[in-house]
């Protein structure tokens, strides 16, 4: 297994970024990892995702239908998605007030037979730089709505 984790401060208040995250219907507008998706972000729910296959550099895409494992408005979303066997992930933002502020705390655990190919060298160098422009892409998304 494989942890990626990075953080942001952004001005902003929990539910200002909540409101971002989850309206998937916009996230071709600013999103430049999970590039679309249809659906709600509710406990539960199926959404049809398609995202930036970063295992492959980038250029390729791919299209999976992801379950909401957290939904708290304002505090939590995470999506998990599978291909038997091969791989297994957990996506997640973790909201956390910090006075006029908010931590974000994005994350994905990555499992699979898969996953277990893929060096810490690896994982540095092709994700955590997109979870990161994420980060970016979200504060000056919520920037510019508020």
């Amino acid at each position: 297994m494989h942890q990626i984790r990075t953080e942001a401060v952004i001005p902003a208040s929990p539910d200002e970024i909540w409101a971002v995250l989850s309206d998937f219907s916009r996230y071709g507008e600013w999103n430049p990892l999970n590039l679309q998706a249809w659906g709600q972000a509710r406990l539960g729910a199926r959404v049809p995702m398609v995202f930036r296959n970063l295992a492959s550099g980038g250029d390729a895409v791919v299209r999976q239908t992801v379950r909401i494992v957290a939904a708290e408005p304002g505090r939590e979303l995470a999506w998990a998605g599978h291909v038997p066997f091969l791989f297994a992930g957990r996506h997640g933002f973790l909201l956390t007030p910090r006075g006029r502020e908010t931590h974000v705390l994005h994350t994905e655990i990555l499992g699979g037979l898969l996953a277990r190919t893929w060096t810490k060298a690896k994982i540095a160098r092709d994700f955590t730089p997109a979870y990161e422009a994420v980060n970016v892409a979200l504060a000056l998304r919520v920037a510019a709505l508020h």
